[in-house]
């Protein structure tokens, strides 16, 4: 029961250390980074489709991202959502494929940047740190209705809280690249 609930807890963390990743991922850099179109959404013959689902999406060069819809007719509503994401892009359409420069940033918004991702990690680990209490409490109900030993408690606890300091580890990594990565020139 005690591995269960570790495994339970480990996927969950597993999947909100990845939606982490993503979170702070779609933060505009002064680089060009497909990911930040992941979640901008079109219309695709009435269902909202991610952009990089309805076209091609390259990088040929740090500043500058190419967009080229399958469908022609989509350059438009393209454009419109990417205009409409607040994130400061204005694609340049020359009818074919959308040209999306992706401007430097000053450094008061780096500075704003690096705060917001302190704040997400803040956020992310105290999400973590409620999946841990959720597995603590449980294991010590086992035991308190005499389902597990003592012993089988505590390494419970143990091994949960050896999870929960490798997934922030990890989350503190990315957070770290993330902010080294927008503090550059």
């Amino acid at each position: 029961m005690v591995k269960d609930a570790l495994n339970d807890t480990a996927k969950k963390m597993k999947t909100s250390a990845e939606h982490f990743r993503k979170e702070i991922g779609m933060l505009r850099t002064g680089r060009a980074n497909i990911s930040i179109f992941e979640e901008i959404k079109v219309s695709y013959y009435g269902v909202l489709t991610p952009v990089n689902q309805v076209a091609t999406v390259k990088v040929p060069e740090p500043t500058l991202i190419v967009i080229q819809p399958y469908d022609p007719s989509m350059l438009e509503p393209v454009d419109k959502a990417i205009r409409g994401a607040d994130l400061g892009l204005n694609p340049l359409n020359d009818g074919k494929l959308l040209r999306v420069p992706i401007p430097p940033l000053d450094e008061e918004r780096r500075r704003e940047m690096a705060k917001k991702i302190g704040k997400m990690l803040e956020e992310e680990k105290t999400a973590l740190r409620n999946m841990r209490r959720e597995a603590k409490d449980f294991i010590e109900e086992l035991e308190k209705e005499k389902e597990i030993t003592e012993d089988e408690k505590f390494s419970g606890l143990e091994q949960l809280q050896k999870l929960l300091d490798e997934t922030i580890a990890k989350t503190e990594e990315l957070a770290a690249a993330k902010e080294k990565e927008i503090l550059e020139r």
